[in-house]
């Protein structure tokens, strides 16, 4: 989840970070602290008890909270020194949409507290952390899902072959409230409280489900129209899996937390929605994955180097995992726990190179560069022949 930013310049000195350095540090840097959430809490969610695992989760947890403490500092920074360049993002239809990763950076360090964070700084505090920051980026999706389609169509120059997977990003982000916010029901005083958080995390369920199923048709017409998308920008064909898996867990969530909150017999049917809707939904995002991953490797063979489109092939897998956990807890096949103890292989691999590229960008300098201006092509000359 992350920019379609073309190659760029490395900076003309290395040396220590200043104001300067983050002119060009996007919303789409949020995406780095989504996949390094998910890949600890997907990893605690295996079946199985591997010796050691929970406490690597844990501990990957805790770099994303550190993550996105810098992130954000940094951030606030670019706004405070470069708040033209920040404002001109919100009227770029290639960078606005990557608003919706701060909604869903906050959303998954904070869900990541109660799965796994608990572990090291207790439930109490666990509790309270998610709450701010489910709060926080609950507040923050639900504005971007109205405010960046609204600059899209009022402000946003946008031709038809333009359509883009990270389109999805502000629309999906209602959907990461929805999966995480049932965590936070059983801390909640029972009866009114907690069905009003169930429930309206399930409103936000259809509101982002309806809105995904607006922007996938046009997605999928500029492919089939326009062609493959640039190399660039290919890796982001993996967000279409954001709300594919992203929903599925959402609704095994439901069911998980709806017994004895929501009244009878309500309450069993989201047991009865989280296999009929999670099932069919899954395999459609197992055809998106090896559509995706074709595109990918073709890119790659035609020169797709590293950028932090990469960072695409993390979080929105690893809805997937969690997806495909649910899905096993609710039908009991073992075939949906191979499924997620391969997904999460996929995600550990493919968090591990965005995490060391990106890290060797940050010391060049080279990720944080301005984009290399286009090379205009050479005047042609004219040869005087005999």
């Amino acid at each position: 989840m992350v920019t379609a930013v073309q190659h760029v310049t490395p900076f003309p000195k290395a040396g220590t970070l200043r104001a300067t350095t983050l002119r060009h540090l996007g919303p789409n840097w949020y995406a780095s602290v989504m996949g390094t959430a998910i890949v600890a809490t997907a990893g605690a969610g295996l079946p199985g008890a591997v010796p050691g695992l929970r406490t690597l989760c844990a501990a990957v947890w805790a770099l994303s909270l550190a993550m996105l403490v810098a992130l954000l500092a940094a951030r606030t920074l670019h706004w405070t020194h470069h708040s033209d360049q920040a404002r001109a993002g919100l009227l770029d239809p290639a960078t606005a949409p990557f608003y919706g990763c701060l909604s869903m950076a906050l959303l998954a360090v904070g869900g990541g507290a109660l799965v796994v964070g608990q572990d090291w700084i207790g439930t109490e505090a666990a509790v309270a952390l998610d709450a701010v920051l489910f709060s926080a980026g609950t507040v923050v999706g639900l504005t971007c899902a109205v405010a960046v389609p609204y600059l899209m169509v009022v402000r946003h120059r946008i031709e038809p072959g333009q359509a883009s997977p990270v389109w999805l990003l502000p629309v999906v982000a209602p959907m990461v409230s929805a999966a995480l916010g049932p965590l936070l029901v059983p801390h909640l005083p029972a009866g009114q409280a907690q069905e009003t958080l169930l429930l309206g995390c399930f409103a936000m369920f259809g509101l982002s489900l309806l809105a995904t199923s607006l922007m996938l048709p046009m997605i999928f017409a500029r492919l089939v129209t326009g062609g493959p998308l640039p190399l660039t920008l290919t890796p982001a064909l993996f967000l279409v899996l954001g709300p594919l898996g992203q929903s599925t867990t959402a609704v095994g969530k439901f069911a998980d937390f709806a017994p004895g909150v929501v009244p009878a017999p309500y309450d069993q049917g989201f047991g009865t929605l989280a296999v009929l809707y999670g099932v069919p939904v899954m395999g459609f995002a197992l055809l998106w994955l090896a559509l995706a991953t074709a595109m990918v490797l073709r890119a790659r063979r035609r020169g797709m180097g590293f950028s932090m489109t990469w960072w695409a092939f993390t979080f929105p897998v690893g809805t997937c995992v969690t997806g495909a956990e649910g899905l096993a807890r609710h039908t009991g096949l073992l075939a949906f726990d191979g499924l997620a103890i391969a997904l999460y292989v996929l995600l550990v691999a493919a968090w591990s190179v965005a995490a060391v590229r990106t890290a060797r960008g940050l010391v060049s300098g080279e990720l944080l560069a301005a984009p290399r201006p286009a090379v205009a092509a050479p005047a042609p000359t004219r040869a005087r022949t005999r």
